[in-house]
């Protein structure tokens, strides 16, 4: 066998900043080569077939190990340190062997001898050792041995093709999950060969890969054509599915990002990644997934103001390394290579070729790979730390004071549903043209409003429980006092060209913000209610426009939100051309866009507002989220403009269904077309709870401002179908 030196990868736009070429090894390779190992500074892999070479990256020094006499197809480090053990396999043996031991043997002379653990195996695939290293799971074609001291503990039989991986449960004592080329996975109970749970068919393409988060207990696999699916194992979640990945679409999705930002700026970024127009299109294996906890120490490279902890892991396929966040489960970045191995908490990948007899060391510095592919990202224009808390004086005269107030966010084309800052109060915009007040309890109607020729798109109380601010669909605004039936402010079709989507009080209600089509509008107003019996009709109070702000390359403006309890300058929308835009009105004008925010557009967006009855960390007010249809949520960080976690498991590929956070900020809600209200936790992204007892699709939730145990859809929704049966509206819990 032949080894090279260090040397810098060239050639190419690759960096030798981000990939070093540490050592070469050339040599005879077994043909069925399925897994290489790697540890700390250690690498583990065959040599002339049958030989075993140990590889220390630290002082470039080879222990060779001879036992096998078939080639070794599948190799794993033990999961301790001391001492650190390596299984080998082949054919004819399984051995176990302790390195330190092994050691003392060459240096005195003697050649190392491992521990023959199990023999005639047949074709192994896949090692791998218990967290306490006192068992092995071997994979050979259908079948899972469980081997320890020259014993076999159990063989689980089920699977009806070979399986591919096996991994053992850290927190489940004597669970093991397994997938297999018949495109299941399974979990099994190994101290009885029983099988606790057998999943359906996922896919079309094998399974080939298999990785269990123990943090978040979850498994992750992935198949032959690039997909990739997140399985909840916590035990009343019944094993069902967080989140899928299409990796080819994610990988093209990033590559279109890189070309771009390659073009904008002249940059020479990492672009093997894209495959030119015209190129047959090629299945993407996800050989290996690992994960990469050390991350974190330079994620303030590009996430210095995260609130949320992310964590990553790696995706080795037959091109290239894909680093990718289980927060948000996007793609942070490639590295185009092939045949990618991946070690475990080092900077050292260990490759091989399915047409060349050598295997690569590459050290890759991944800080420096995310920094250089995501700096193209960022916005332009933000040099300045956006917040939406007003951490300066004002600079433009636009402000004024008043005192605090409540937002509401609505779901366009559908009846919205909120509660007044305290919670005693509920407005209900309805699709009959009426806006109606009852309180909170669902037993009294307080006040209906009727004067809309359109279904009513949005409602929004005033902080003091005294106004209400509503749009429809006749293209009118207008604002009522509670004790009022008659609009105190009215502003017609001669003043908008479309429909007005969204309208709220804004900046403590000094002002009124209201989109249409692809402007918002910023009004100043004052109201008078006092009544004169001559002029009854003329309308004494006034409205006026102070700035039209303009979303770029949108047709229309889908989603916006200001907040109005306490002074914010920021304003953020959402367009037809599926982009977020942040406007400063402080500064008058756009200070950031966030393009391709979500693949639809986005129909709602809703910030975490807090409440009165409730105390937040400054910090948290910049989170808000984001959904659109058939794309899940998306949670964001105001100061990093980034995808900081994505929540996944209802359903709205039929309605618009809306969310909210709750006043304490540690919850979401979620409505769904499959007619269940979902709950989630703001640090996982897989839901609590799901709420049943609807009868329709679920289109809008709120959370209570002043109950402290949050949302309680289903209770409202029962009590608003017995309401709804006298008074004959529909409300927005239940279209």
């Amino acid at each position: 066998m032949e080894s090279a030196g260090a040397s810098c990868a060239s050639g190419g736009r690759r960096d030798p900043d981000v990939v070093c070429e540490k050592y070469l090894f050339r040599g005879k390779l077994p043909e069925l080569l399925s897994q290489l190992a790697c540890s700390h500074h250690l690498c583990a892999f065959p040599v002339n077939c049958k030989d075993l070479c140990i590889w220390n990256t630290a002082t470039a020094q080879s222990l060779y190990l001879s036992g096998h006499h078939y080639s070794i197809s599948a190799l794993s480090f033990g999961s301790k340190i001391d001492p650190l053990l390596v299984c080998s396999a082949s054919p004819d043996h399984l051995i176990v062997w302790n390195l330190d031991e092994c050691t003392e043997k060459v240096q005195e002379g003697f050649a190392p001898r491992g521990i023959v653990i199990g023999t005639l195996l047949r074709m192994v695939r896949h090692v791998r050792f218990s967290p306490d290293d006192q068992q092995v799971a071997v994979c050979s074609e259908n079948q899972i041995y469980i081997l320890s001291n020259e014993s076999m503990l159990a063989e689980l039989d089920g699977h009806l093709a070979p399986v591919t991986a096996a991994e053992f449960c850290t927190w489940e004592k004597s669970m093991l999950v397994s997938v297999s080329e018949d495109r299941t996975f399974k979990v099994w109970d190994y101290s009885t060969s029983q099988l606790i749970y057998q999943s359906g068919i996922i896919t079309a393409f094998p399974l080939l890969s298999l990785l269990i988060d123990e943090e978040n207990k979850q498994i992750i696999t992935g198949c032959a054509e690039g997909q990739l699916w997140i399985f909840s194992l916590i035990s009343d979640h019944n094993y069902r599915c967080v989140v899928h990945i299409d990796l080819k679409k994610e990988q093209e999705r990033f590559c279109n990002k890189l070309r771009k930002s390659g073009k904008e700026i002249g940059s020479t970024v990492l672009l093997e990644c894209c495959l030119p127009k015209g190129s047959v299109e090629t299945s993407l294996p996800i050989l290996l997934i690992e994960h990469c906890d050390f991350l974190r120490y330079f994620s303030c490279c590009f996430d210095r103001f995260s609130s949320l902890n992310s964590r990553y892991f790696w995706i080795g396929t037959s091109t290239g390394l894909l680093i990718i966040n289980l927060a948000n489960f996007e793609l942070e970045a490639f590295l185009s290579y092939r045949g990618m191995f991946i070690s475990d908490y080092t900077v050292l990948c260990l490759i091989t070729s399915m047409f060349e007899d050598m295997i690569a060391v590459l050290e890759v510095n991944l800080a420096a790979l995310v920094r250089t592919q995501h700096s193209d990202f960022l916005p332009r224009g933000n040099e300045k730390c956006l917040s939406v808390i007003a951490r300066y004086g004002i600079i433009k005269c636009f402000f004024s004071m008043l005192d605090d107030g409540y937002v509401i966010f609505i779901i366009k084309r559908s009846s919205v549903l909120t509660p007044c800052w305290d919670g005693e109060l509920l407005v209900c915009g309805l699709a009959d043209k009426t806006v109606m007040i009852f309180n909170s309890n669902l037993t009294d109607v307080h006040n209906v409003f009727s004067g809309h020729d359109g279904a009513v798109n949005s409602v929004c109380w005033s902080h003091d429980k005294k106004w209400l601010v509503s749009a429809s669909e006749d293209r009118t605004l207008r604002v009522w006092s509670v004790c009022n039936k008659e609009p105190a402010l009215i502003l017609g079709k001669e003043t908008f060209r479309k429909t007005v989507r969204f309208a709220q009080f804004y900046y403590l209600d000094t002002f009124i913000l209201l989109c249409c089509g692809a402007e918002f509008h910023l009004l100043s107003f004052h109201l008078d209610t006092k009544k004169d019996d001559l002029k009854r009709y003329k309308q004494k109070s006034v409205c006026k426009l102070v700035q039209n702000f303009s979303m770029a390359s949108a047709m229309e403006i889908t989603s916006l939100s200001a907040v109005n309890e306490f002074y914010s300058y920021i304003v953020l929308t959402a367009g037809s051309n599926r982009a977020l835009e942040v406007f400063d009105l402080n500064a008058g004008c756009s200070t950031a866009v966030i393009q391709e925010a979500h693949t639809r557009s986005v129909h709602q967006i809703c910030q975490n507002k807090g409440s009165s009855f409730s105390t937040q960390q400054p910090e948290a007010y910049n989170l808000f989220m984001t959904t659109a249809a058939g794309d899940g949520i998306k949670l964001w960080d105001l100061r990093t403009l980034r995808c900081e976690r994505r929540f996944e498991g209802h359903s709205s590929r039929c309605y618009p269904c809306g969310i909210a956070v709750s006043p304490c900020g540690r919850f979401i809600a979620s409505g769904s077309d499959d007619r269940y209200a979902y709950i989630y936790e703001m640090h996982s992204s897989t839901f609590l709870h799901k709420l049943g007892r609807h009868t329709e699709s679920v289109t809008n939730v709120t959370f209570s401002p002043s109950s402290p145990q949050g949302l309680r859809p289903a209770v409202i929704t029962q009590k608003l179908e017995r309401f709804k049966k006298q008074l004959y509206f529909k409300c927005a819990l239940s279209e």
